[in-house]
């Protein structure tokens, strides 16, 4: 299932802040969404999700605009993690994850209990399966809402399987192994089929797991490619007003070391 946009121009308080022409992407790749603060980011994910209504009818998955999608049947087909979850109650960490199984109440998977513990494991959040969800720390938090995502678009056998798991920086408040622990996790769900449009500032994270990079700036999509050629000094000096040079590291992957 593809996810596209046609003619995305939007306005709030009299300003564009989002205006993109055309996009197309495809599931089976990690596709990053890098740019400085304010640059649209999370905008352009939500118009992508469907929760920013406004834009609805200018997105499409498989051909249908996320207008003319029943919410449920939406919901099976992508999931979106989002930077900021208020949750208004102290629900335990297993009943968190569950409600990502909501949109498949009619049709519940064979192995229901079993598979918010495959979920939570997932995510790296195993351990903390007991706890309640007020008393976790800031990574803990996010490794339970990506299990809940996770959860979301876990099809039940015999259904069309969900394409797309959207992700407002996922990796923001995880120490090092658990960001790359989650990004590795993100590029085996791609090998498996699923589309992931994950927004990042860590450009070097981008650099060694994401297929394809877009690079915002203003509302607009800057620059959009391969990341090995799109993660070069001259963008990165121009869109972020850093100086960096490019540098292999122990794996023989290329990375940017920032002056």
């Amino acid at each position: 299932m593809t996810l596209m946009i046609s003619n995305l121009a939007l306005h709030k308080s009299g300003r564009c802040v989002l205006d993109v022409p055309s996009l197309s992407l495809l599931p089976g790749q990690v596709h990053a969404l890098l740019g400085p603060n304010g640059a649209g980011k999370s905008t352009l994910l939500s118009s992508l999700s469907g929760l920013e209504r406004s834009a609805a009818g200018q997105v499409q998955l498989h051909g249908r605009p996320l207008d003319r999608w029943e919410a449920q049947a939406l919901a099976r087909q992508r999931a979106l993690l989002s930077q900021d979850l208020h949750v208004p109650f102290d629900f335990e960490v297993r009943d968190m994850v569950r409600m990502g199984r909501y949109p498949h109440s009619q049709h519940p998977h064979p192995l229901e209990p079993q598979l918010i513990d495959h979920c939570l494991a997932q995510a790296g959040a195993t351990a903390l399966i007991h706890r309640r969800y007020e008393s976790l720390s800031g990574g803990e938090k996010a490794r339970v809402q990506l299990a809940r995502v996770l959860a979301q678009i876990t099809p039940c056998p015999g259904t069309q399987p969900a394409n797309w798991l959207l992700l407002d920086e996922p990796t923001a408040a995880l120490d090092l192994a658990h960001q790359h622990a989650v990004m590795r996790l993100l590029r085996q769900l791609a090998a498996q089929g699923t589309g992931v449009l994950v927004v990042l500032h860590d450009l070097n994270l981008a650099a060694a797991y994401a297929d394809q990079v877009m690079v915002m700036n203003q509302g607009r999509i800057d620059t959009a490619g391969a990341s090995a050629q799109v993660l070069q000094p001259a963008l990165v000096r121009r869109i972020w007003g850093v100086g960096c040079q490019r540098l292999a590291d122990d794996l023989g992957r290329t990375c940017l070391a920032f002056a």
